[in-house]
């Protein structure tokens, strides 16, 4: 990547800048990975613009800078990029730089959703459930759940589940609850691993069993 990277090459400098954010190969570098992603993004690179904006939402190598985040954000998301559009939802949505606005939000979410992106069906999702921006519909929350739960994201197994515990847009089963609650917890996450002791210490979708719940 270096060798391209000197070269100009756009896609090897964000490689680069990646290998630097994160410490993989070199020592993590956050003020060299934002230089590098700067070199790409002003190349119109819609990734690098997008690591751009992250790096400036979360001061990582830079000052941190809202404006900034917002303005690499929106560069990339006109190119169609579904990680900055889902960024421009939650800074919309929760108010980060810019006037919280949840029909914004639910916009941005919207767009990147249809791209397939996990993350965004997630928090469109959210919407839908809470009727936030929209009418609250729990059948059209359990869908893009499951879509975005189907991909592994485990926060959304963990919703999943909770919607088949609650019989909230789908049957309620306490079985299948569990079983999106177990995919999470196999993945480390603290809420569904909450949920599935519950299911076991209750006898709700599993045997009862104090052991497995402790």
């Amino acid at each position: 990547y270096r060798k391209a990277a000197e070269q100009g090459h756009a896609s090897a400098q964000h490689n680069l800048g990646l290998m630097y954010a994160h410490g993989w190969g070199v020592g993590q570098d956050y003020a060299e990975a934002a230089r590098l992603f700067r070199l790409a993004a002003e190349q119109g690179l819609a990734a690098a613009q997008t690591s751009l904006g992250d790096m400036y939402q979360h001061g990582l190598g830079v000052s941190r800078d809202y404006a900034a985040a917002l303005e690499w954000y929106r560069k990339a998301a006109a190119q169609g990029h579904a990680d900055a559009q889902n960024e421009l939802g939650v800074m919309h949505d929760q108010g980060i730089g810019v006037e919280k606005s949840e029909l914004e939000a639910l916009s941005w979410y919207r767009r990147a959703a249809e791209q397939g992106y996990a993350l965004a069906r997630h928090n469109l999702g959210l919407m839908y459930a809470h009727g936030r921006g929209v009418g609250q519909d729990y059948a059209e929350a359990a869908r893009l759940f499951r879509l975005a739960a189907e991909q592994g994201l485990a926060a959304t197994q963990t919703s999943l589940g909770d919607m088949y515990y609650d019989g909230q847009g789908v049957s309620k089963d306490y079985a299948v609850a569990a079983e999106w609650y177990r995919k999470a917890a196999d993945q480390d996450y603290a809420d569904a691993q909450y949920a599935l002791g519950r299911a076991y210490a209750e006898g709700e979708g599993l045997p009862q069993d104090d052991l497995e719940a402790l």
